[in-house]
């Protein structure tokens, strides 16, 4: 079995070790921390054999809050169901007392005995994560279907506002992601005098690939509302990352562009 957050995967089927490698071993894998794209899900299901699996927890739930039921058929994109015995909604964005609509983004929540007393020493924060009744802002912005499954959309912190539309870093990340030339690749926001924020992809090239900023905008024509497109592409050769792999989007603006 083997356990990773996209970065992880991304560069697996960038690595040039991986056409020689043997992975007739793997079981199960499983993916969580931040959203992935269904072509990265697809090509390495593809190249090892074993189902990618889509989870999602946080430290403040001591680790797991959804998966999927062993025996029941796959949900492509979701994060699966709620672990038995606690309680996850999608809660109004202007009203949290009110469930969202299915199908419609909300902030995803998580009420039940697996969630945090508090942050050590800071009652101010903890009071700011967790209401009265106990249901913990997890900050992850998501969706329900009318089966109960989730579909995270992204962080609400990475939301970038264009014009006063909302832009999800993550539903461009997943477009772009399956272009064949681009081996990884993250979306920040910089700065725009008009319309106040603007979308920027910061993209890894596959090794011995040529792409181009005009082609990359352009892939997205007809697959992104016009707001949504990327303004700008800074191609890099590699991208921040936590220790736990994690891509850092707060630290993109950072990254050294490449020609």
């Amino acid at each position: 079995m083997f356990e990773g957050v996209p970065a992880m995967y991304a560069m697996l089927l960038a690595s040039a070790a991986l056409p020689g490698a043997d992975l007739t071993s793997l079981r199960v894998c499983t993916v969580g921390g931040q959203t992935i794209s269904g072509a990265t899900i697809g090509a390495w299901q593809d190249r090892s054999g074993a189902p990618l699996i889509e989870l999602w927890g946080m430290t403040e739930i001591a680790g797991l809050g959804t998966t999927h039921a062993l025996y029941a058929p796959p949900v492509p994109g979701s994060i699966g169901v709620a672990l038995p015995g606690i309680g996850i909604r999608v809660a109004d964005l202007e009203k949290i007392t009110r469930d969202a609509p299915p199908g419609v983004p909300g902030e995803l929540m998580v009420r039940g005995p697996i969630v945090m007393m508090g942050y050590f020493g800071n009652p101010e924060e903890t009071a700011k994560t967790i209401e009265p009744d106990g249901w913990l802002h997890t900050g992850d912005i998501a969706y329900a279907d009318e089966t109960g499954h989730f579909f995270v959309v992204d962080r609400r912190k990475d939301l970038i506002i264009t014009a006063g539309y909302n832009v999800y870093p993550a539903e461009i990340e997943r477009i772009l992601a399956a272009h064949p030339a681009v081996a990884m690749v993250a979306v920040g926001p910089v700065k725009d005098a008009i319309k106040g924020e603007l979308a920027c992809a910061y993209v890894v090239r596959r090794e011995g690939a040529e792409v181009t900023e005009a082609e990359l905008i352009d892939y997205t024509r007809d697959r992104l509302a016009a707001y949504k497109r990327p303004r700008r592409v800074v191609f890099s050769s590699s991208l921040p990352t936590t220790s736990t792999g994690k891509i850092m989007r707060r630290k993109l603006a950072d990254v050294p562009p490449q020609p």
